[in-house]
């Protein structure tokens, strides 16, 4: 039942020439074969064939001559602190010793032997676009040089909206609700295309994305803007449409979070969610998605870290459930390809267990890829130790050093693993891309509502406008803030428009502030983010509507705001904060496009959550 789809031997934008890529020299692909012991000199067909050509008895060779503790490290993928593999900043140094006790990306490869390496923008690993490609082939190399050694997996989120590890000069799109706004599967699929073209560009081959949620839960902590809506039918669709662009790219999609993290109100980092869907409405709201992607050929699926009694009623996480990864995924949904969990370092994998048995109990479960121990240490001595004294058998790690090896060789690894400057200049961040990703947002910004006519705002009439409100911290560090973006687009569009950043909680003296500048204004725009009923956005935007000036609000995350605002009479919803979603509602605002997009999630009335004040589907135009 998994499908493979064809991947990219080279990845679109690589650069197959022996070029420079900086800071380090790249080994032939002639040196990458001789590293893996010439056992995959079979493997130099075009990757068009790799799926089926793949000699399997070529890959469980590799398996056969590998040691136990090269086994073992083969299911870990990791976090290493660092802009390069092998000369880090000290600060960075210091903080490997610290969590993993190596100094370097290369000396963590070298003493675990990992599978894969997971990148992070905290970590340091993603500062732009040629660094990330030297970190890439400096980490490929440390694995390569070693005896019997591997081509890495080198993975992380890049979800795009909410939830994105790579910034600009990268090409970022907009996220999976604005994507379920859309609700264009030509547009998911280029994403995922574009995307994935970018990422192979700079060595990034596994993306733990898209999310396959369907949140159902307006009060989702976690999930919300990340899933493309409510409606399971539609997010199929869309998850399916990205993972074959991606995959065509080169890249490993994964599907998260299995088996469904889209109603709960707690988040997984930092408690234990329990859902409490029958086994039935799992089947018909849950599942759907994960079934898409399955039939798309999906290479991972991510583990949630959720309690589902419905489904495995021990009270284990769905990542250590037996019931749920081999009973339902394996078996019934006919799921062979790679399992992995969400990072172990969350605390709703944590709570029952201790971090030496999580580990084992994952893989007894029926996951191959263990993701980001909080100690790698005891995580990966653990696992040793149970194959030791016969808890897990040697033949069980096979299974999952297979299945990585498939995805690994599936993708290319084993014959072109390396990033180019040259692929990088050529791939990421083109005209033509950062285009395409504006063309995309502007057939996602939904109009609310638009009472007497407000919106759009008039060049003449509405000169000049204020724009005020909340600027969360930028996903990727990158972009924002959103108050500047917006009266800059706005700017650039004929309007006279100028920022004052209120905040997600304004106090007294700030909204007074934005009272006093809007007296000088045309029209206001304040971009709210995340809204409740005793927040005191609430307040500046009645105060605001006060002054009589037209009023357009900027949901510039959650649609579910639009309740909170009873009085205003023109919401725009963008579904995140970022530049490409923000010069969107822009060009919208000022009348330049037509708004397009749609609900797809329902919008409860505020006072009785059992009512829907604006139904999946719903979105006016001009």
């Amino acid at each position: 039942m998994h499908h493979t789809s064809t991947g990219s031997d080279t990845g679109p934008g690589s650069d197959a020439s022996t070029g420079s890529t900086g800071h380090t020299a790249r080994p032939s692909r002639r040196a990458v074969l001789a590293a893996t012991a010439g056992l995959t000199a079979g493997l130099t067909v075009p990757a068009t064939a790799h799926a089926a050509a793949h000699d399997e008895h070529r890959l469980r060779a590799l398996v056969s001559r590998m040691t136990l503790e090269e086994k073992v490290g083969q299911l870990f993928v990791m976090r290493v602190y660092g802009h390069s593999a092998t000369a880090p900043d000290q600060a960075d140094i210091d903080a490997n010793l610290k969590e993993i006790g190596v100094r370097t990306a290369a000396e963590l490869i070298a003493k675990y032997r990992v599978g894969g390496i997971i990148y992070f923008a905290w970590a340091h690993n993603t500062r732009d676009p040629h660094q990330i490609a030297d970190l890439s082939n400096g980490i490929q190399r440390a694995s390569l040089d070693q005896p019997r050694g591997l081509p890495m997996l080198i993975a992380t989120d890049q979800e795009h909206g909410a939830v994105c590890r790579v910034g600009k000069p990268a090409t970022l799109f907009p996220g999976a609700m604005a994507l379920g706004a859309g609700g264009s599967r030509s547009d998911a699929r280029a994403l995922g295309r574009i995307s994935g073209a970018e990422l192979r560009a700079m060595g990034i081959n596994q993306d733990y994305s898209p999310d396959a949620d369907v949140n159902v839960n307006p009060a989702n902590p976690v999930i919300g803007v990340r899933s493309f809506g409510a409606d399971p039918d539609a997010v199929a669709a869309l998850v399916a449409a990205e993972v074959r662009g991606c995959q065509a790219a080169g890249v490993a999609a994964t599907a998260k979070h299995f088996p469904g993290h889209g109603d709960t109100a707690v988040d997984s980092h930092y408690g234990f969610p329990v859902i409490t869907h029958s086994r039935d409405l799992w089947e018909r709201l849950d599942a759907a998605p994960f079934r898409a992607a399955i039939e798309a050929g999906i290479d991972s699926i991510m583990t949630a870290h959720i309690q589902f009694p419905a489904l495995d009623g021990s009270g284990d996480p769905a990542t250590l459930s037996r019931p749920i990864l081999t009973g339902i995924l394996r078996d019934e949904l006919g799921y062979d390809g790679v399992v992995i969990t969400d990072s172990l370092g969350m605390q709703g994998v944590r709570t029952k267990y201790g971090d030496d048995r999580v580990p084992v109990l994952a893989l007894k479960a029926g996951v191959d890829q263990l993701l980001n121990p909080p100690s790698l240490d005891v995580a990966w001595n653990a696992v040793l130790k149970a194959v030791q004294s016969g808890e897990l058998t040697e033949a069980r790690l096979d299974e999952s050093i297979l299945r990585i090896l498939r995805l690994k060789a599936r993708r290319g690894l084993f014959d072109h693993p390396w990033a180019s400057r040259a692929g990088v200049d050529r791939t990421v961040g083109t005209e033509s891309h950062l285009a395409a990703a504006d063309r995309i947002a502007e057939r996602t910004t939904t109009l609310l509502v638009n009472e007497d006519g407000i919106l759009p705002l008039d060049r003449y009439s509405d000169r000049r406008i204020l724009v005020v409100g909340a600027d969360p911290a930028s996903p990727s560090g990158t972009t924002g803030p959103p108050t500047g973006v917006l009266a800059a687009a706005l700017t650039e569009l004929g309007f006279t428009a100028t920022a004052l950043s209120t905040g997600t909680a304004p106090s007294a003296a700030t909204i007074d502030k934005a009272v006093a500048a809007a007296r000088d204004a045309d029209a206001v725009v304040v971009g709210t983010y995340n809204v409740t009923a005793s927040s005191t956005q609430r307040t500046l935007v009645d105060r605001l509507l006060a002054t009589g000036k037209p009023l357009v609000a900027v949901a510039v995350r959650n649609p579910y705001d639009v309740a909170q605002l009873p009085a205003v009479k023109a919401v725009v919803a963008t579904y995140c904060w970022t530049d490409t979603e923000l010069r969107a509602a822009a060009r919208v605002i000022a009348g330049r496009v037509s708004p397009r997009g749609k609900l797809p999630v329902p919008v409860q009335r505020a006072d009785d959550p059992t009512q829907v004040l604006y139904p999946i589907g719903h979105g006016l135009t001009y």
